[in-house]
């Protein structure tokens, strides 16, 4: 071989070395901003979050109600901001989002039964709205982003939320569903012990302190847990497509 075709073909073999190469810092990259990035799905995850973790020091008085009211208000508004992919579903959701609002904060300072069963009514609404949202924005076809993937935490988070609220219309409803007896419906606590069952449920952990009496209540367990595994699933399905693999 004459020296100068040995000479090419030691660059084209360094130049297809460092095209080998390249493709792994660049998904590198891109993973990285996937996850640190962030977008108005980012907002309501931190929202989300906050409210799970202060929940358990609120208790009765006005500063309590206070931040349940301004967190419940971030969560509603935050998740009309993230639905805003069509006029129709902003609009519906965005006022859903008020009504929410001035129906929380109603309750907060009457603590009125028949104004939290309507604020129940209208949470569950929104969340409906705000989770098929979320999935239509998770299922789009495009790349993934960190708003997606917040999104479809947020997502998961909410429907924890969701059935939460129907266990305590139920539980409203039906005194008793529920294995640790009749709380007072007016008990800041009563809702976030049904919110930790339903967190136990949805994730299928299922430690056994609190359990479904009623018929009623079993039937809505039960579709929470396909509801949870069926996300999952379209989940890890989504973002199997990611990274496609790469051809030799």
């Amino acid at each position: 071989m004459r020296p100068k075709q040995a000479a090419g073909v030691a660059v084209a073999g360094q130049g297809n070395q460092h095209m080998a190469r390249e493709p792994k810092s660049e998904a590198d990259e891109d993973l990285a901003q996937v996850v640190t990035g962030h977008g108005p799905c980012t907002y309501l995850l931190l929202a989300l979050l906050a409210l799970i973790l202060v929940y358990p020091y609120l208790k009765d008085g006005i500063a309590s109600r206070t931040t349940l009211g301004v967190l419940y208000s971030l969560i509603l508004l935050g998740g009309a901001y993230a639905v805003d992919r069509s006029r129709r579903a902003f609009i519906l959701g965005f006022s859903l989002a008020i009504m929410g609002v001035a129906l929380q904060w109603t309750w907060l300072l009457t603590r009125s039964l028949g104004v939290g069963r309507f604020a129940v009514v209208t949470y569950v609404a929104f969340l409906v709205l705000t989770i098929v949202e979320v999935l239509r924005y998770i299922l789009k076809k495009g790349p993934i982003t960190a708003d997606k993937l917040h999104g479809a935490l947020a997502g998961y988070i909410m429907l924890a939320f969701l059935f939460a609220f129907i266990y305590a219309m139920t539980e409203t409803l039906t005194p008793g569903s529920f294995s640790f007896g009749h709380f007072d419906q007016m008990d800041s606590a009563a809702f976030f012990h049904l919110l930790y069952f339903s967190f136990t449920t949805l994730t299928t952990t299922g430690y056994g302190d609190i359990t479904p009496l009623t018929d009623q209540a079993r039937s809505f367990v039960i579709i929470e847990e396909f509801t949870g595994v069926f996300f999952v699933g379209v989940l890890i399905a989504r973002l199997a497509g990611l990274y496609p693999p790469q051809k030799r």
